[in-house]
């Protein structure tokens, strides 16, 4: 099944029920109503190069009918990272993946304080442009059967490109990754099946469209099985986001642990009486931020782990089978290898090894890079690059990034091991990022980033009691403006860049002063 074309079933068997609450906006939109603004929409995108069509909007009913829009119209949406440096990304997407035009939105690029990129055009002057003529065909087609709307919109199949969307590039250079329908759809019909979902759940759409989970766990999840989704722009917006749950009392709701902290610092007890499904990812959630909920509104996060290139839910916790540290069991349909990395043979439960995922959720490939492509891919396999091991009940645990292991004297050692023990010490309002530096003599040295002064005596003295001499940093720098990325992650590759080079320039002051 096509996505889109599931979508224009649902306005049609349904047209009436609210598909989209818009905070920012204060507008309520219903399937019917939403599907001829797509209509609109694909009518004045048809006029662009076909192919790739680059979106760059915050969630919101802008930006939810311009990708289906795009779709209707038989483009590919590309969706573009505006929290990262919107102008470097907008032309960063343009050259990786051969294409011009992006609907983007003039209040957007006011607010970032940024000039428009060559080939933008502005959500605004499409609605301005709009003529009595234009919404009338709209309305027409829409009131067509939805077998005779499919057909206008255009064939395909399952193995199409659904979007294009792009790693946060916290290692490395962003990749582009082209997701498929059956990708989404295998991760959707997934996610509906073990939260049991229904038509009583509601959407908290908080999540940027250009994170995959935000497509995924909000968009496509709510089009699949006709809920409804309430957006707010930004996900940093504490307040924000706890009034919409507040009024709108949405059942599911994603997000970071970055993003959980704040929520939990901005809410009052009872602010999250009517969710039930509050999924956390992206990064290792705190200890101390589990309880936090737990103990302030009778909840309890429910840990997860994936991945942009497999659509992206590899495992989950639930309601039901919920084991706290762990990030949960593999989805209906995904297989975990977990491969040891010297003889590649498959480990033994409870020992660490390379995290491997095979599954209709695991793309093709990445966007014209045969050489990453093959780096990653091997007969079906996608290697996560993650460290980890199964318990004896099934349940995957996390050791980290294999490129977050550094070598000490020898000795393996975890970075995010370390990062969740300094997390355990800090206020929950305080970033936390470690990195490896070279050293001379031990081969690396532990530093710990964070994000505002803390009380580094006893954090190092509680460090010695609960991790291995070898691992407990002897340094921390301290950065105010600290590095995220726009998925809500700990920028690693930034963090790890400022880091060196403020040691560079101590080592250097230290050397002078020989």
């Amino acid at each position: 099944m096509l996505l889109h074309h599931r979508f224009i079933r649902t306005a049609k068997s349904d047209g009436k029920r609210l598909f989209i609450v818009d905070r920012t906006v204060g507008m309520r939109v219903t399937y019917h109503r939403a599907l001829i603004g797509a209509l609109i929409l694909a009518r004045r995108f048809r006029r662009y190069e076909p192919g790739l069509l680059g979106i760059m909007i915050p969630p919101s009913i802008g930006c939810v009918v311009s990708v289906l829009g795009a779709l209707l119209s038989g483009h590919t949406p590309v969706m573009v990272n505006y929290a990262t440096g919107a102008a470097k990304n907008a032309r960063y997407a343009q050259e990786k993946c051969g294409f011009h035009a992006i609907v983007t939105s003039r209040a957007l690029l006011k607010k970032l304080e940024v000039e428009p990129v060559a080939g933008m055009v502005m959500i605004e002057d499409i609605k301005e442009s709009l003529s009595p003529l234009d919404k009338l065909t709209a309305a027409l087609v829409a009131a067509l059967p939805s077998g005779a709307i499919e057909r206008l919109a255009g064939g395909g199949d399952e193995e199409d490109n659904l979007l294009v969307l792009f790693t946060s590039g916290s290692e490395r250079d962003p990749k582009a990754v082209p997701l498929t329908h059956r990708n989404i759809l295998a991760n959707v019909e997934a996610l509906a099946e073990i939260f049991e979902l229904s038509p009583e759940d509601s959407v908290l759409a908080n999540l940027p469209l250009f994170h995959v989970l935000g497509q995924t766990a909000t968009l496509w999840v709510t089009v699949y099985k006709g809920l409804t989704m309430t957006t707010v722009a930004s996900p940093l917006d504490y307040r924000g986001v706890v009034a919409a749950i507040r009024a709108e009392r949405p059942t599911i709701m994603v997000g970071t642990p970055s993003f959980f902290r704040g929520y939990l610092r901005a809410s009052e007890p009872g602010d999250f009486s009517s969710v039930r499904v509050p999924i956390a990812g992206a990064d290792k959630v705190p200890d101390v931020l589990r309880t936090g909920f737990r103990e302030k509104h009778g909840i309890e996060l429910l840990e997860g782990y994936g991945a942009t290139e497999t659509s992206p839910c590899i495992t989950a916790n639930t309601p039901e089978h919920n084991r706290p540290g762990s990030v949960g069991r593999p989805l209906p349909g995904v297989e975990i290898r977990i491969e040891n990395l010297e003889s590649c043979e498959d480990c033994d439960t409870l020992e660490t090894g390379k995290v491997l995922v095979r599954g209709d959720t695991v793309m093709k490939g990445y966007w014209n890079d045969i050489e990453s492509t093959a780096a990653c891919m091997r007969a079906g396999w996608y290697d996560t690059g993650d460290m980890g091991y199964f318990d004896s009940d099934g349940y995957l645990w996390l050791a980290g990034r294999l490129k977050r292991f550094v070598k000490i004297g020898g000795e393996m050692v975890s970075l995010v091991s370390v990062e969740t023990a300094i997390n355990d010490l800090v206020p929950d309002d305080v970033e936390v990022c470690v990195v490896g530096v070279p050293d001379p003599v031990k081969g690396s040295r532990i530093i710990a980033a964070v994000s505002a002064e803390v009380d580094w005596k006893q954090i190092h003295h509680e460090l010695a009691g609960r991790l291995p001499s070898i691992s407990v940093p002897r340094e921390h720098v301290v950065l105010e403006d600290f590095p995220m990325t726009g998925g809500g992650k700990s920028d690693f590759r930034a963090v790890t860049r400022i880091v060196s080079g403020m040691v560079a320039d101590t080592d250097g002051q230290e050397e002078e002063g020989r």
